[in-house]
């Protein structure tokens, strides 16, 4: 086992002290957005092996059938997922993400246009799909998928904006999914002085309604969404989704094609490794709305809320390349490995017990478990919060 240093991205949108209080770091004013647990080329964790510290990338370049495991590295040849804690102080973009066909395509694409892999209007930075697991740590709200045009038409009605007609009229259409591409294509498409106006309109209207009608959480937040981003329609694509307010060790998996955005509260993320983003607003990035509408997945459907009901929970990741597990309270248990594990402790103590030699994690520490371990014990005590990536389900 390995203690792992973990890097920080500091995004505007991040806390200021939920991921320095996880750590045990002084709080510096700058928000620290999300901590990185992983081999990502933009910031892998380092690890010191017999007194040199190498960052986890090169560690799993040097050895791969011993850090991945041989089926690991054969199929992958690196770490297949990123593990990180998401600390949101206010919304993230609204995005989505591809399928690996279409990372695929996209990559080769944006290739032959000689569009440079960091440049500000690419948004296929590598060729790998990137399915995501979200799991709250606190109460953790977001936006997550459409919702069923009908409810999304009652929800419009509460503002009683005549500028609004166009979407209503959209999701009118009788075929839900061609209803909703309508609306969104409608909301990403609309001049840039209109767009502003109308976010306007629709902000200020959001501060108005104050009964405790429904749809009150979609209502309060797109008066908060017209505070943070005034002037971007993306408030009006918002209250085309579903709103989920998490309870802690409650989760989301989203797959390809899922627009989503993230508002506020710390979570647990495992994701493919993967930067491929497709945005469609809530951002001053790139907005590649033709590839938006190809790619997004205007299916309405509920959020799919998986909830923790043991000591020892496995979420359900429908992908191979990551799973996610949680371990919460005085338990023990044996994890024998199909690939390398990262171990986070947010609360109480784990002890970790490799071929008999067990070593106690507090919180915020991060551990590595290489596959050539083969297995290991994982016990905690009665404060413990834990979680565990791994390599599809272990």
């Amino acid at each position: 086992m390995d203690i792992l240093t973990c890097p920080v991205q500091h995004s505007a949108w991040g806390s200021i002290d939920a991921i320095p209080s996880l750590l045990g770091t002084p709080v510096d004013g700058r928000p620290h957005a999300e901590l990185w647990m992983g081999a990502h080329e933009r910031g892998p964790a380092t690890l010191e092996r017999d007194g040199v510290t190498r960052t986890l990338d090169e560690v799993i370049a040097a050895n791969p059938v011993a850090e991945l495991g041989s089926t690991v590295a054969g199929r992958y040849g690196a770490l297949p997922y990123l593990f990180k804690v998401l600390a949101a102080q206010r919304p993230l973009s609204l995005q989505m993400h591809p399928n690996p066909e279409q990372a695929r395509a996209g990559y080769a694409a944006e290739d032959a246009a000689q569009v440079p892999v960091d440049a500000f209007h690419r948004s296929f930075r590598d060729r790998n799909h990137k399915p995501e697991m979200i799991c709250a740590v606190t109460r953790f709200e977001g936006l997550c998928g459409f919702r069923d045009p009908k409810v999304t038409r009652s929800l419009l009605d509460r503002f009683a904006l005549d500028e609004l007609d166009p979407v209503s009229e959209a999701l009118r259409r009788p075929d839900p999914e061609r209803a909703l591409r309508a609306a969104l294509a409608w909301t990403v498409t609309q001049p840039e002085a209109e767009a502003a106006e109308l976010a306007h309109l629709v902000a200020g209207r959001a501060a108005e309604i104050t009964d405790p009608g429904p749809f009150v959480d979609e209502i309060r937040w797109a008066g908060l969404i017209g505070d943070y981003y005034p002037g971007d329609l993306g408030i009006v694509t918002a209250l085309l989704l579903n709103y989920v307010d998490l309870a802690p060790g409650e989760a989301l998996f989203l797959g390809a094609g899922n627009l989503h955005a993230y508002l506020r509260g710390t979570a647990v993320e495992v994701m493919a490794n993967s930067d491929n983003v497709v945005r469609g607003g809530l951002t001053p990035k790139h907005i590649d709305v033709p590839v938006l509408l190809e790619l997004v997945d205007s299916n309405p459907t509920a959020a799919p809320v998986q909830r923790a009901a043991d000591a020892v929970h496995h979420y359900d990741a429908a992908v191979d390349e990551f799973s996610l597990t949680r371990v919460r309270g005085e338990t023990a248990v044996e994890r024998r490995l199909a690939g390398p594990e990262i171990i986070l402790v947010v609360g109480g103590t784990a002890t970790v017990d490799v071929a008999g030699d067990p070593e106690a994690l507090s919180r915020g520490q991060i551990a590595w478990i290489p596959a050539s371990d083969g297995r290991y014990g994982l016990s905690t005590d009665a404060a413990a919060e834990v979680y565990v990536a791994a390599v599809a389900r272990s």
